[in-house]
C-alpha cells in the first residue's frame, strides 16, 4: 500500500530526537507563530486559509514535530473537504512547515508521510493540495489528478494536487473544493482537538 511504502522507504536524514505526534491544544501558540515565521502575514490570505477557516483539522490529522527540548520545529493538517460537484470525501493538506533552523533535515518528509500513512489508516481515499509540485511528487502527489478541481479564490493551476490513496478516487472529479469539517465552536475548541 502507498502510505505504508511511505513510511518504510528508507532512510530520512534527521536527528532521532525529534518526535513526530498529534497536536494537543497546549501546541497551538507555538504552531501559529511557527506558521506565521514560516509563511509570512498573507497566509491568511491564501485560498486554503478559506477552505480552513472556522474548521477543525479532520479527527486525529493534526501532527507536529518538537526537537529533544520539547520545541515545536514542524507542524502539518488534513481538512475534510468535499472535492468537486459530486462532493467526493477527500482531504486537503496544509499547511506543512517546518522552523528555519530545522530545515533540511527531513522534517517536512516525517511529517508527510505520518499524515499520508495515518489518513490512509483512517480509511481516507484523496488527499488535495496546492503547494511545490516538484517537493509534492515524491510523496506521489500529481496535478494530473486534480486538474479538474478549483479553490475557492485565486490559486496556480499547475500548484493544484492530488494523491489517490485509493484507485480512481479522484478520476473524474471536477469542480469547487469546499469544506466540510468541523466548525470550530471558541469555547469547544481545545476539547475537540484532544477528543
Amino acid at each position: 500500500m502507498l502510505a505504508e511504502a511511505l513510511l518504510l522507504s528508507g532512510p530520512v536524514p534527521v536527528s532521532s530526537l525529534v518526535s513526530i505526534m498529534e497536536e494537543t491544544p497546549s501546541d497551538m501558540p507555538a504552531r501559529e507563530a511557527l506558521l506565521d515565521a514560516a509563511m509570512g502575514p498573507m497566509r491568511r490570505r491564501k485560498s486554503s486559509e478559506a477552505i480552513r477557516r472556522d474548521r477543525l483539522p479532520a479527527q486525529g490529522l493534526a501532527f507536529v514535530a518538537k526537537d529533544e527540548n520539547g520545541t515545536l520545529v514542524g507542524t502539518v493538517r488534513l481538512w475534510s473537504v468535499a472535492a468537486g460537484d459530486d462532493d467526493r470525501p477527500a482531504l486537503l493538506l496544509g499547511p506543512l512547515a517546518v522552523a528555519k533552523g530545522s530545515e533540511g533535515l527531513g522534517l517536512g518528509t516525517r511529517l508527510m508521510r505520518r499524515a499520508i500513512a495515518e489518513a490512509a489508516w483512517r480509511g481516507h481515499r484523496a488527499v488535495l493540495l496546492v503547494g511545490d509540485p516538484d517537493y509534492y511528487e515524491r510523496f506521489g502527489f500529481s496535478a494530473a489528478k486534480a486538474s479538474g478541481l478549483a479553490m475557492p479564490g485565486p490559486f496556480e493551476r499547475h500548484r493544484m494536487l492530488g494523491l489517490e490513496l485509493a484507485d480512481n478516487t479522484l478520476k473524474g472529479a471536477s469542480g469547487m473544493i469546499r469544506p466540510t469539517g468541523r466548525l470550530i465552536d471558541a469555547v469547544e475548541e481545545n476539547a475537540a482537538l484532544v477528543a
